[in-house]
């Protein structure tokens, strides 16, 4: 008998998700940064067993939308509720329970199975564990319960064990040698919006949109030119920084990490636009990759 599922991980912003995924996964997919909205799409990363196969997939957190990007990533945490085998509801030792208790209403009328991860548990005490768990039995009592600490890759056995029994009986969606639906493309895309993430602070990060205009295999290297949109002309001094020093730092970081992620030299160029319209247009959203 083979099981095979779509396993959806939903949650608010910076409780742990894709740092999560990518602990199951075994590989980073997503990217991971302290600052909310880091996710933007829904990656899937795919696990494999002799007799199952999980299809993982990482959504955003899960916000009230202030303009149409925003919009079109809490469609796909609607659509990834609506189409799980398995929800994967990830809460941690310090957010309020009741925070966007809409959601918390869409689980508690889902029919899949609901397993519910309070993560952090690192950073916790035992009282405060054992107090989340019982406010959220009363919350999702047909829900199993699991704390864990993502960063610390504890007790994540338990996640697997409660997943993989709650699968159901299918065959394998992916090719079983497949670790993820995405192309190389969109990894070199996330890992430099990841490096901008965590080098600009205030509103620069969520004004930015990188797009991979080319990318060529070479004998010995990849050959990869990348634009970073931002929404004005001021943001696009700071994205570039005195002499270009900090453009400069931001590459040379998503360079290094690109090459030990692709396991190749990586020549990277840069290059920033500015495009006023990207968060709110929906043909540029479609461009990339937001909107169907």
């Amino acid at each position: 008998m083979h099981r095979a599922g779509f396993v959806n991980i939903i949650g608010n912003p910076n409780v742990g998700k894709s740092t999560l995924m990518n602990a199951l996964v075994g590989e980073k997919l997503s990217i991971v940064t302290a600052k909310a909205q880091t996710t933007r799409h829904r990656i899937m990363g795919i696990v494999n067993g002799e007799d199952y196969q999980i299809v993982y997939s990482d959504t955003p957190g899960i916000l009230k939308p202030n303009y149409r990007l925003q919009e079109n990533m809490m469609n796909f945490v609607d659509t990834a509720i609506g189409d799980a085998d398995i929800i994967l509801y990830v809460t941690d030792t310090v957010e309020k329970g009741d925070k966007n208790a809409d959601y918390i209403a869409k689980l508690q009328k889902v029919t899949c199975p609901v397993v519910l991860v309070i993560n952090k548990i690192d950073i916790s005490t035992q009282e405060k564990v054992v107090e989340r768990m019982n406010w959220w039995k009363e919350q999702l009592p047909a829900a199993e319960i699991i704390p864990v600490s993502a960063q610390e890759r504890f007790n994540l056995e338990s996640v697997l064990e409660a997943v993989s029994s709650r699968l159901p009986e299918a065959p394998a969606w992916f090719d079983k040698d497949t670790f993820t639906d995405r192309n190389l493309r969109f990894f070199a895309s996330e890992i430099l919006r990841e490096k901008i993430f965590l080098n600009y602070s205030e509103e620069i990060p969520y004004s930015c949109q990188v797009e991979i205009e080319s990318f060529k295999e070479g004998e010995d290297r990849y050959e990869i030119a990348a634009v970073i949109y931002v929404l004005r002309d001021s943001q696009k001094g700071i994205i570039i920084g005195k002499k270009g020093a900090a453009l400069k730092k931001v590459g040379t970081e998503a360079r290094i990490e690109m090459e030990d992620f692709f396991q190749k030299k990586v020549f990277l160029s840069t290059f920033v636009k500015v495009d006023p319209d990207w968060r709110e247009s929906r043909k540029e959203l479609r461009r990339f990759g937001y909107e169907a």
